[in-house]
Parts: C-alpha cells; structure tokens; sequence
C-alpha cells in the first residue's frame, strides 16, 4: 500500500483536525460536519494528483487552448453513517463521480469489548475498470474497511483502489496495508499511534457518526 500520511505536514488540514479534535468546538455539529467535508476536499485534491490525465481540446470565445483534465472514471464508496459528510466533500471535489453507500456498523456481542463489524445495507454500480475511492473518516481496527472490501468483490474489479481517512491508528493502517492491493493509495490526514481496549482511537476525537448526527441508540 502506497501510504500518503499528513500527520507532519504544515498545511490547512491542521486547522480543520484541531477543530474536529476539541471538545469544546467539535459540539457544534454543523462546524463538525463542515470540518469532515473540508478535509475530504483537501485529500480529494491531493488525490487528484495521482488520477490519469489525458489532452483534450477546448474552444474560447477568442480561439482554442489544449488542456490536460483526468480520464479516469470514479466510483466514490461512503461508509454510513458518519462517512457522509466526507462523501461531500470528495462530490464538491469530482463532481461527475458514481457513488455507492455501505452501512458497516460494530456490534459488541453481550456487551463485551470486542466486537464485529456487521454489512447490512449496500448500494454501487459496476466497479469494473474504475477508479474505487473508499471513505471512511475513522481508521480505527481496520476490520470495516475490511468487509466493506470483502463485500465489494461481487460487483467488479476496479483498476485502481484509493482509502480516504481523517484519522487512523497505526494498528489500522498496518492492517489494512495487509488486506488491500499493494497499489492502493491511502490519503489520511493524522496518524495516531494507540488504540484502547474497546478499538476506538486514542487520542482521536470520539465517535464521528454521533458527534455528526446525534446519539444512536
């Protein structure tokens, strides 16, 4: 896996993580969500460095000008609940995209800690020779990537795989650079280094979907 980590970089992504990280501003949920889709668009760009290109011609009222504008076909792929906002921000981002949308949710079986991640709703088009960009704004275990992967399998396979992340634990990033296709690209935007017992990222920001949408029962 090519892993592309802005954790150290000094960039605007900084500004936007600190936010989505603060207690104290991150109960404003429209800020909360506003933050994800910020952070989608910056990550989206940077993607967008790595696309396929091609020269195409254009005409102006005062004449013609060859460009050079991305050939690929993309098929953005949102984990609900809380991957929405960052799906909105990828859209502002490529806006001809397909879309698909996969509810992945954790149950925790008699309460215990450990958990597994249960695929329940899934919409997509044909990922044949396309360009697949998953996005998820936490990288916790790696274990929702991973079914939502395993699920992908029967609708085609794409030409080229990217992850979009907010923010990771290295546990996740070295799970997944295991499961996905050594040429997948992962655009994350903070790497942190632990997890606690019940895999929830430390520090993190707490949990995305509810601080996005309210408490779920």
């Amino acid at each position: 896996m090519i892993i592309h980590d802005f954790s150290n970089k000094q960039s605007l992504l900084n500004q936007y993580i600190y936010e989505l990280r603060t207690v104290a501003i991150q109960k404003d949920r429209m800020r909360f969500r506003k933050n994800i889709e910020r952070v989608g668009e910056i990550l989206g760009y940077e993607m967008s460095k790595m696309l396929a290109y091609h020269d195409v011609q254009t005409s102006t009222p005062l004449g013609s000008k060859s460009m050079v504008l991305p050939q690929q076909d993309l098929v953005l792929c949102s984990v609900l609940r809380a991957g929405l906002p960052l799906h909105q921000g990828l859209l502002n981002r490529f806006d001809t995209a397909d879309n698909a949308f996969i509810s992945a949710y954790r149950t925790h079986p008699e309460q215990r800690d450990d958990f597994e991640v249960v695929v329940r709703y899934f919409a997509a088009p044909d990922l044949s020779h396309k360009t697949l960009v998953l996005t998820d704004p936490m990288l916790a275990t790696g274990k929702t990537l991973e079914n939502v992967y395993q699920a992908l399998s029967d609708h085609g396979t794409p030409t080229q795989i990217h992850i979009i992340a907010v923010i990771g634990s290295r546990q996740g990033v070295d799970y997944i650079n295991r499961i996905f296709p050594e040429d997948t690209h992962l655009w994350i935007a903070a790497v942190d280094e632990e997890l606690n017992n019940k895999g929830y990222i430390v520090p993190g920001l707490g949990d995305a979907g509810d601080l996005c949408y309210g408490l779920k029962l």
